[in-house]
């Protein structure tokens, strides 16, 4: 099993910066773990890092799909995975760096999720979706699989769907398939670094400072770019945090300054649940950061964590 570096943690908590400094220092690419970075033209409202941000460190799995796109953790993994390989080949560290922990765990178990051909199974389900509501869909997973369908929410349509689809599929519950897949060796043996704020006073001070900082930076007119070009308010890349808050504002729904209160809040809510995801993993070596801490204090510790996992 071959190691790589995983650098994860809430967004606003640094993950770039220590990417950069390690991959510099110890002869390494960056492979972005963002399912938001993926998008084109979608620079500000994602924090990609820019071009002097990489300092001349290569930087992957940024800009792979249009706006309009669905991207899916399956997509990831098929583009991913031979990354880190090719990477790897040529005898450099693969750092795997982003909060988005769905896509990071499944590119580390090397998960195969080989897509169903078109039967019009989902199509089906997404018409009935549709004409008679996503519950009616749920309460036939909730009879196929009372597992997924109690840890699923009527708010996520999509995965209520997905779950109904493969059970129509295969005749299998995804819960099942998700047993077996947790059974199967991973793919990669990660070195874990996790980062945070201690106290979260001010990794939130952190985040509400970052959204300030993209609308300096011109974050309303890249939204209003996106509806000019014509990318559908609806489409799965415009629900990202601070584009649909943003969508809301130039529809009339509500104005500038309460559209930017709801990113901030919205940046918190979700910084919490990604804390909440890389907390379950046991694996984890946490960097508890200070406010004003030199960050050579926090490679020092990345560096030792490292040392530590390649012995």
């Amino acid at each position: 099993m071959e190691k790589i570096i995983c650098i994860a943690g809430p967004t606003a908590s640094g993950k770039t910066e220590l990417a950069v400094a390690l991959a510099k220092e110890l002869g390494g690419e960056v492979v972005s773990c963002d399912s938001m970075q993926v998008y084109r033209r979608m620079d500000i409202g994602t924090a990609k890092p820019t071009r002097q941000e990489m300092e001349g460190i290569p930087h992957h799995m940024l800009d792979v799909a249009d706006p309009e796109e669905n991207f899916s953790v399956s997509r990831y993994c098929a583009m991913a995975d031979p990354i880190v390989r090719d990477i790897l080949s040529r005898g450099k560290w693969a750092i795997v760096a982003g909060g988005t922990g769905l896509y990071m765990d499944a590119l580390i178990r090397g998960n195969d999720f080989a897509p169903f051909p078109r039967t019009g199974r989902r199509e089906a389900l997404e018409a009935q979706a549709d004409t008679e509501g996503i519950e009616s869909v749920w309460q036939q997973l909730r009879q196929a699989d009372p597992q997924a369908a109690q840890r699923l929410p009527l708010s996520d349509r999509k995965r209520i769907i997905r779950a109904m689809e493969v059970y129509l599929e295969t005749g299998e519950t995804i819960t099942e398939h998700d047993r077996k897949t947790k059974l199967i060796p991973p793919r990669y043996e990660p070195c874990w670094i996790g980062l945070n704020f201690d106290p979260r006073e001010e990794l939130y001070r952190r985040v509400d400072l970052r959204v300030h900082k993209m609308m300096e930076a011109g974050l309303l007119q890249e939204v209003r770019s996106l509806l000019d070009a014509g990318i559908p308010a609806e489409a799965t890349s415009m629900q990202a945090i601070g584009y649909k808050e943003l969508v809301s504002a130039c529809r009339g729904d509500e104005s500038l300054d309460e559209a930017v209160q709801q990113i901030q809040q919205s940046s918190r809510r979700y910084a919490k649940r990604q804390l909440t995801w890389f907390r379950r993993n046991p694996g984890m070596h946490w960097i508890l950061r200070r406010k004003d801490q030199p960050f050579g204090e926090i490679l020092e510790e990345a560096r030792r964590i490292v040392k530590e996992s390649d012995k």
